[in-house]
Formats: C-alpha cells, sequence, structure tokens
C-alpha cells in the first residue's frame, strides 16, 4: 500500500489548481473534495483496523456528504491535503503490516460488513479483518480513478 500511496501522492502533486477544484457539470466532488473523503475513510478505517484486532467486525457507518461538507476541503490548500493523505495513509499501511496474519485471516461472525464495506459481505458469512482491509485500499484505488478523471475534465 506505501507504494501505491507515495506514487500516487507524488502524481496527485502535479495537479493544476484549477483542475483539483472543478466539480462535475452534473454534480458530485471536486478532486478535492474525493481526496478529503478519502482523508475521512482513513481516520475511520484506522480506528476499525486497531479495534477489530480485539472486537467483532462491527463499526458505525458515517455521513460521507456531510464530512466533506463539514470540513470544507474544497477551501482547503491541495498540497495540505496531499501530505495529510499520504501521511495518513503511510500510517495505515504500518498498522496494516504490524497485525499479526492469523489475526487479520481469523474469520467473525459477528459483522457488519454487509453494510459499511465497499463490497458488501453478507451478513450471514463470515468475515476478516484482512478483508476488510483489502477492500479499504480497493476503495481508495477506486477514488483515486474518480480523482483522476475530475482532473481531466471528466
Amino acid at each position: 500500500m506505501r507504494t501505491i500511496v507515495d506514487r500516487e501522492a507524488a502524481r496527485l502533486l502535479g495537479a493544476a489548481p484549477d483542475a483539483v477544484e472543478r466539480r462535475p457539470a452534473k454534480g458530485g466532488w471536486s478532486a478535492k473534495e474525493i481526496l478529503g473523503h478519502l482523508i475521512d475513510s482513513a481516520a475511520v478505517n484506522h480506528q476499525r483496523f486497531v479495534r477489530a484486532q480485539w472486537q467483532d467486525l462491527v463499526f458505525a457507518a458515517y455521513a460521507q456528504d456531510d464530512w466533506v461538507q463539514a470540513q470544507k476541503y474544497q477551501d482547503a490548500p491541495w498540497i495540505e491535503l496531499v501530505a495529510l493523505w499520504r501521511e495518513y495513509n503511510r500510517h495505515i499501511a504500518r498498522v496494516m503490516a504490524a497485525i499479526p496474519l492469523e489475526v487479520r485471516t481469523a474469520p467473525k461472525r459477528i459483522h457488519n460488513l454487509n453494510e459499511i464495506a465497499s463490497t458488501p459481505v453478507p451478513a450471514e458469512e463470515p468475515a476478516t479483518l484482512d478483508y476488510l482491509m483489502n477492500d479499504y485500499v480497493q476503495h481508495l484505488q477506486h477514488h483515486l480513478k474518480q480523482i483522476d478523471a475530475r482532473i481531466a475534465g471528466r
């Protein structure tokens, strides 16, 4: 994950200021707001990854649009957003690497990944912390593609 984060952060820093502020015509978030959402996702999932080592995989959801609006990511300096996103995800990469494989892969029957994961796990099937971590990385990559589209004017 650290390789992805370092590569993408360097690339994002090269984006033109007007491109990162542009919103799509049909509505939706700008590149700044998408990156802000990824910062929020990092904050939420950091806690989940730490807590999941000792408890069931049951976590509160959060109002993503409200969080983005409340924090006014559109008005924040791009360089600061990229730096915060990069450093938070570097830390998350360390957290992920520190968790023993047997903890990551232990199946847990009690979870709500059917409600909070980007790619849900059926409630009746067991889930693992490893699945949640991989889902986080896939979610991150999905939104990085959205940022690319916004910067390119799509």
